[in-house]
């Protein structure tokens, strides 16, 4: 079956070599989704859910006793007072949006404390693009302060907080398209002491993007205020058809509800299209798919490393989020790369990628995808900016299997130069 998927006999001898050496970081992922699916079935039993809450509602949605019971879920995983969770919120930049319009008023002050923002994100907050619905367009004041050495600048900080009122510290948690390391909890809770000890008042969000359930606690256990994430990704694993969370204080949950709907409306509205199952299905099955997509890009940078790659994180190093990098040096080198992905997943591995434009993004784009929920992140999938230093961010993996596989069929036709 290898020599049919075209897989090369060289690549299947380092993969010896890779599972052996990296038994130990596989048993540390497993030890984490064992611990995060104890939170998750816990969660369940105490909403003690049954069959008929995955019922479709539909209208309005008034008394949707199931949606109620996936907030609660949610609520009580992320240890937060209060959950949005909802298919009519699109995507990660949705959800991210009404975060901001729901809790930010004309006047307000936000800071991003992890540098210049992801690239779509960057048309919401009015630094890039000409929307005349930005935060800044709004009147929002934006400000960003870099991180130094990969980590944030405490003193910076803390000095731009004792200054004057600033409404919103904005943390983005995984590394986007920059080549930093992304952030990991201890930073995250050294970071929101010191912010709520410089102002208590001040609102901590984190994009959450990419990190769900690959640690054993998330950044609401350790001071952050508001959550938001993709139910495309991690909580998805996969089942998800769309949607979107927003997890966090009462009241600020409460503002993004009405942002989300309406004034006065809040959360009681919004029917639930048969959703139900597959969203609960989805958190459900997110430990075990976490941990595969983490095999699988630990698999991969072993191998990518051994064929003289430069890539982060490297095979042994701590992973806070499941996003692996590879400098390729060149458009060429970029696409090929891509392209190889592509051959190595099951849906459309027949197609051959090109770049294109992208809504929300400043450069032209190459993704690599075969996913059965179409941008699914969660599933085996490679992108990345025609830009330099041209490099590839790869993620997912329903199972370890399929992602070592795909790995392999990739580097496969990498080595070849086809």
């Amino acid at each position: 079956m290898f020599e049919e998927l075209d897989i090369s006999k060289d690549l299947l001898e380092i993969t010896k070599e890779a599972e052996t050496k990296l038994e130990p970081v596989f048993k540390k992922f497993e030890e984490t989704a064992l611990f995060n699916s104890a939170k998750v079935l816990k969660a369940f039993q105490d909403a003690k859910l049954n069959c008929s809450d995955f019922s479709e509602s539909t209208g309005y949605g008034y008394f949707d006793h199931g949606r109620d019971k996936l907030e609660k879920v949610y609520s009580q995983i992320f240890h937060t007072e209060d959950a949005l969770v909802r298919p009519q919120i699109m995507s990660g930049t949705h959800a991210l949006a009404i975060t901001f319009f729901g809790l930010l008023k004309h006047g307000d002050t936000l800071i991003s404390i992890t540098g210049e923002p992801y690239d779509s994100l960057k048309t919401i907050v009015g630094t890039s693009g000409d929307s005349k619905n930005s935060l800044i367009a709004h009147g929002v004041k934006f400000e960003q302060i870099d991180l130094v050495n990969d980590d944030f600048d405490d003193e910076k900080i803390v000095s731009r907080l004792k200054q004057s009122k600033v409404k919103m510290v904005e943390i983005q948690r995984s590394r986007g398209y920059s080549n930093r390391l992304s952030l990991n909890i201890a930073k995250i809770e050294r970071i929101c002491k010191k912010i709520k000890e410089a102002d208590p008042d001040v609102i901590i969000m984190i994009d959450n993007c990419y990190g769900d359930f690959v640690e054993t606690k998330e950044p609401t256990e350790v001071g952050v205020d508001v959550l938001v994430g993709s139910l495309l990704k991690n909580l998805g694993a996969g089942q998800t058809k769309t949607g979107g969370y927003v997890v966090g204080k009462k009241d600020l949950i409460h503002d993004v509800a009405e942002r989300f709907s309406a004034p006065g409306v809040s959360k009681d509205i919004g029917a639930n299209l048969n959703q139900l199952l597959p969203l609960f299905k989805g958190i459900y099955h997110a430990p075990s798919v976490v941990c595969s997509a983490l095999k699988t890009m630990a698999f991969a940078s072993f191998l990518l490393e051994k064929l003289g790659y430069d890539v982060s994180p490297k095979p042994f190093e701590e992973r806070t989020d499941i996003v692996q990098t590879v400098k390729l040096g060149s458009a060429e080198e970029l696409i090929k790369f891509c392209q190889g992905i592509q051959k190595g997943v099951a849906l459309e591995s027949f197609v051959t990628l090109l770049p294109s434009e992208m809504p929300g993004y400043p450069h032209p784009e190459i993704m690599a995808s075969g996913s059965f929920v179409s941008g699914s992140t969660i599933e085996l999938s490679c992108d990345g900016p025609i830009a330099p230093p041209y490099t590839a961010y790869m993620q997912g993996s329903l199972t370890y299997e399929y992602g070592k596989l795909g790995i392999l069929i990739a580097l496969s036709q990498l080595l070849k130069g086809d």
